[in-house]
C-alpha cells in the first residue's frame, strides 16, 4: 500500500486507533508493554481470499432495468485483518439496443465511484468479462458492493421503463480481497473474535486442543463450546477438529486443560488453576492468532468455566479470569430455543428482522423477505394455516390501476392486494394520510404449514404501477415507498407438537428430537469407550450443527459410554462408532436396520431406492416405505449410515446412530449433514447410506410418535388413520345413544303408567 493509501485506512477504517487505545487501556491496567499483550500495528504477512455474490447471498444473477438501476450486496472485513488491494472481476452482459456513448456501468464501494464501464455496441449480448481495481483506502470493516446500471437507447424522447434497457451481472462474480493480519488485544470481552468473526461469510473450522484423552466432563465442556461456536457461525457452517498436546502452528484454537498440576503444552507453560478459568493469549507458533484457554482443577470445573463462557461472554474483561460463582437462573423449556419461532404465543415481525429491513422504496423495489424457522414436529393435520396479522402502509399515487401489495410463502402466492391511488379512496380515508403521507393498511391471512420446509421465508413485494405520461412527458419520480409495521404478527399457538418417527430428515435440519431442549439437557451422546480423534470431530461437529440450529449453547448435554447407558434411559440417545468400538450395536442389533460387525455388513432394504422421481415427496405417507428385504455381505469397502429408531430403554424416546466401518467414515456423514450443492440427495427417512458426496435413502419406515395431542384431536386423528376403529367406535356409539334412548322412553312409559 503506498503512503496516500495508508493514510487513507487510517483516517476511514477505526480498527487500528481502536487496537491502540485498547492496547493502550490494558498497558494502564495492567503495567504490562502495550506490545507484549496486543500489538497495534498490523503483522507482517498477507493472504488473499476471494468470495463470489452468490457468496455474498445473491442466489440470483442482478437484473438491472430502466434508464437507470442499481443493486448491491454487502461485504465485511474482519476485525484481524487490514485490507491492502482488492479487484472486481465482474461479469456481465447487457442490452445490444444500447447507445455506447450515453450508457455505462459503474462500480460503487460505500457510496463512492470506483470504476465507470462503457458498453461498447460490438460486444453487446454477449458475456463479458471485466477485472476493476478497487482502491484499498475505500474498503473499511463493514461495505456495500453496488453495481450501477444507466442506459438509453435514443438521443431523442424515449420510455424510461422501455424493455431495451436492461443489463444483466452473474452472481458468479467474484470480490478478491488482499489483507494483512492486524493484531488484536488478549482481552475476553472481544469474543467470540478472533475465534469466529462475523463479518467472515466463510465457513468455521476451529481446532481444539485437549491435554491428553479427555474424560466425560471435558468432553461435555467441549461440546458447549463447540455448540456456542456453531450458533454464531450460523448460516455459515462450522466443523471442529481436535488434537492432542499440541499447539496448531498457525492460526487460532481452543484448549482445555483439566487437572490441579502446572503443565507445558508445546512452548506454553500454564501455572495450577485456581478454579474454573478463562485465557486468552497469543500463539507462540502464529503472532497473529490466539489461544483461547479454559481449565480447571477437574472436570467438573472445567465444564464450569465453559459455561460461564457461553453464557456470559458478554460480561468478561481482561486476558485472564477465575469464575468465583456460577448460578444458572432459570431453566429452558421445551421449543424455546433463539432461532426457532416461539409455539406459545404470537411473535411480532419486528423480532424477527429490524425495523429499516422492513422499509422499501421505488417502483419495483423487490421483496421484503422475512426468515422463519419453524420448530420441526408442528402438527399441521386438519389445520387451515397459522393466522397472519401483517400491518403495512405505503404512499398513494395521484392516479394508478395495477399497484399491488404481495404476499407470498417460500414464492407461492398467499394473497395480492390493491393498493389504491387517491383517486380512487373516500376523502374521509385521505384524511387519515399521515405526516409523510403515507396510509396504514392491515390484512390477515393464513399460511399454510403443511409439509413447509423448516427454514421458510415470508415474501412482502410491494408493485407500484408506471403510468406512461406520453411522447416526452416520461419521467420516473421516486416518491414511492412501502412499509411493513414491526408490530405485525404471525401466531403459531394453535398447533400442537406431535411428529411420526424416526426421520433423519428433520434431525439434519434442526438436530431434532436433540434440540427439542435449546441446551440438548434431555440428551445424551454415547461415544466408544475408546474414542479416537475422528470420534470426537464427529462430536464436536454435531454440537456445533446444534448450535447452529438453536442458536444456544448444548451446556446441558450428557456425554457417556455404553455400560452407564441405563442412567441415561430418560433420555434421546445419540450414539457414535467408527469401527468395532461401539458395544450398542451388538446389543441392540435387533433393532438396528444396518449393522457392520464381524466382517459382515447387514442392511435392510425398502423399494425407497427404486422410484424414477425424487422420492420425497409433501405427503408424509407417501413416504414411508418399509422394510421388504434384509441382507448380509461380506467383503467390500466398509460402509458409513445413519439410522434412528425408538430407544428400547424407554418408550417415546429415540436413539440417532452415526455409524463407519472406519474412522475417516465419520467426516463423510458429518459433511452429509452439513450438506451442500454435490450431494445427490439429501437426508431422509430412517436409514441411510453416505458414501463420499454419495447419499442413499433406504429406508423411510415411521414406528411411533413423539409429542402429544389433545385427547379429541388424538380420538379424530385415530378414527381417520384406522377405518375398522372409526366404525367400531361408530357402532358403539350407536348402541350407547340407543340404550340411553331406550331407557330414558323406558323410565317415562314407566311414569306415565303408574300416574
Amino acid at each position: 500500500m503506498n503512503s496516500t493509501s495508508s493514510v487513507f485506512a487510517n483516517l476511514r477504517d477505526p480498527r487500528r486507533a481502536l487496537a491502540r487505545i485498547a492496547c493502550a487501556l490494558l498497558a494502564l491496567n495492567s503495567g504490562a508493554a502495550c506490545a507484549e499483550s496486543a500489538p497495534a500495528v498490523a503483522a507482517t504477512g498477507s493472504n488473499n481470499y476471494t468470495v463470489t455474490l452468490k457468496q455474498l447471498g445473491r442466489n440470483y444473477p442482478m437484473n438491472l432495468r430502466g434508464v437507470e438501476s442499481s443493486d448491491s450486496v454487502s461485504f465485511d472485513v474482519r476485525a484481524d485483518s487490514i485490507v491492502t488491494g482488492a479487484k472486481l472481476n465482474l461479469q456481465y452482459t447487457y442490452s445490444p439496443a444500447l447507445l455506447e456513448e450515453l450508457s455505462q456501468i459503474n462500480v460503487i464501494i460505500n457510496d463512492e465511484v470506483a470504476a465507470s464501464l462503457p458498453l461498447p455496441k460490438d460486444k453487446a449480448g454477449q458475456l463479458q468479462q471485466h477485472v476493476v481495481d478497487i482502491p484499498a483506502h475505500l474498503i473499511t470493516e463493514f461495505n456495500r458492493l453496488s453495481l450501477q446500471f444507466i442506459g438509453h437507447y435514443t438521443m431523442s424522447c424515449e420510455d424510461p421503463q422501455h424493455t431495451s434497457l436492461w443489463a444483466k451481472i452473474s452472481n458468479s462474480t467474484s470480490l478478491s480481497i488482499d489483507v494483512s493480519p492486524l493484531g488484536l488485544p488478549n482481552d475476553l470481552s472481544i469474543l467470540p473474535l478472533p475465534f469466529f468473526d462475523r463479518r467472515d461469510t466463510r465457513a468455521l473450522d476451529l481446532p481444539f486442543v485437549f491435554v491428553s484423552a479427555p474424560d466425560n466432563a471435558t468432553l461435555e465442556a467441549a461440546g458447549a463450546l463447540s455448540s456456542w461456536f456453531g450458533a454464531q457461525a450460523s448460516f455459515r457452517g462450522a466443523r471442529f477438529s481436535s488434537s492432542y498436546n499440541q499447539i496448531p502452528a498457525s492460526g487460532s484454537a481452543v484448549v482445555l486443560i483439566s487437572g490441579p498440576d502446572a503443565l507445558q503444552i508445546g512452548s506454553i507453560s500454564l501455572p495450577p488453576a485456581k478454579g474454573p478459568t478463562l485465557t486468552l493469549m497469543t500463539n507462540p507458533n502464529d503472532v497473529n492468532a490466539k489461544l483461547l484457554v479454559v481449565s480447571g482443577r477437574d472436570g467438573a470445573e472445567l465444564k464450569s468455566a465453559a459455561t460461564a463462557l457461553v453464557l456470559g461472554s458478554q460480561a468478561l474483561s481482561g486476558s485472564s479470569v477465575v469464575i468465583d460463582r456460577l448460578q444458572v437462573v432459570q431453566p429452558r423449556k421445551p421449543y424455546d430455543a433463539p432461532n426457532w419461532l416461539p409455539s406459545d404465543r404470537p411473535v411480532k415481525i419486528g423480532e424477527l428482522m429490524q425495523a429499516k429491513q422492513l422499509a422499501v422504496s421505488g417502483y419495483n423495489p423487490g421483496d421484503i423477505t422475512v426468515p422463519l424457522n419453524f420448530p420441526p414436529d408442528l402438527f399441521t393435520w386438519r389445520n387451515e394455516g397459522a393466522p397472519l396479522n401483517l400491518k403495512y402502509r405505503y404512499t398513494p399515487q395521484e392516479k394508478s390501476y395495477n399497484s399491488s401489495f404481495i404476499i407470498s410463502f417460500n414464492d407461492a402466492l398467499i394473497q395480492s392486494q390493491n393498493l389504491l391511488s387517491r383517486d380512487r379512496l373516500d376523502s374521509s380515508v385521505l384524511r387519515t394520510l399521515k405526516s409523510d403521507d403515507s396510509l396504514d393498511r392491515e390484512t390477515n391471512v393464513l399460511l399454510p404449514l403443511n409439509s413447509v420446509a423448516l427454514q421458510s421465508r415470508l415474501q412482502l413485494r410491494y408493485m407500484f404501477d408506471y403510468i406512461k405520461q406520453g411522447q416526452c412527458n416520461d419521467i420516473i419520480i421516486d416518491n414511492m415507498r412501502g412499509a411493513i409495521d414491526p408490530e405485525s404478527t404471525l401466531d403459531l399457538s394453535g398447533y400442537d407438537h406431535f411428529i411420526a418417527m424416526p426421520n433423519l430428515g428433520v434431525f439434519k435440519d434442526s438436530g431434532f428430537p436433540f434440540t427439542r431442549m435449546a441446551d440438548l439437557s434431555q440428551t445424551a451422546v454415547v461415544l466408544p469407550d475408546d474414542a479416537g480423534v475422528a470420534d470426537l470431530n464427529a462430536y464436536l461437529t454435531l454440537l456445533g450443527r446444534f448450535g447452529q440450529s438453536t442458536g444456544y449453547p448444548a451446556t446441558g448435554v450428557q456425554v457417556i459410554q455404553a455400560d452407564q447407558v441405563a442412567g441415561a434411559a430418560d433420555k434421546d440417545l445419540l450414539v457414535l462408532a467408527s469401527g468395532a468400538n461401539q458395544p450398542l450395536l451388538t446389543h441392540w442389533a435387533d433393532r438396528l436396520p444396518a449393522n457392520d460387525g464381524e466382517g459382515q455388513q447387514s442392511f435392510h432394504l425398502s423399494d425407497l431406492p427404486m422410484r424414477l422421481r425424487d422420492w420425497f415427496s409433501p405427503d408424509p405417507e407417501a413416504n414411508i416405505r418399509k422394510t421388504r428385504l434384509a441382507m448380509a455381505f461380506s467383503g467390500g469397502a466398509r460402509s458409513t449410515y445413519l439410522t434412528g429408531f425408538e430407544s428400547p430403554l424407554k418408550k417415546g424416546r429415540s436413539v440417532v446412530v452415526i455409524a463407519s466401518g472406519q474412522p475417516q467414515g465419520l467426516a463423510d456423514a458429518t459433511n452429509a449433514l452439513i450438506g451442500g450443492e454435490d450431494y445427490t440427495h439429501s437426508i431422509q427417512g430412517s436409514l441411510v447410506v453416505v458414501r463420499g458426496k454419495n447419499i442413499e435413502p433406504l429406508v423411510a419406515d415411521e414406528q411411533y410418535y413423539v409429542g402429544s395431542l389433545g385427547p379429541i384431536k388424538y380420538l379424530q386423528w385415530l378414527m381417520s388413520r384406522h377405518v375398522v376403529l372409526s366404525l367400531l367406535l361408530t357402532g358403539l356409539g350407536v348402541i350407547l345413544l340407543s340404550g340411553l334412548a331406550y331407557l330414558a322412553l323406558r323410565a317415562r312409559a314407566n311414569k306415565r303408567l303408574g300416574n
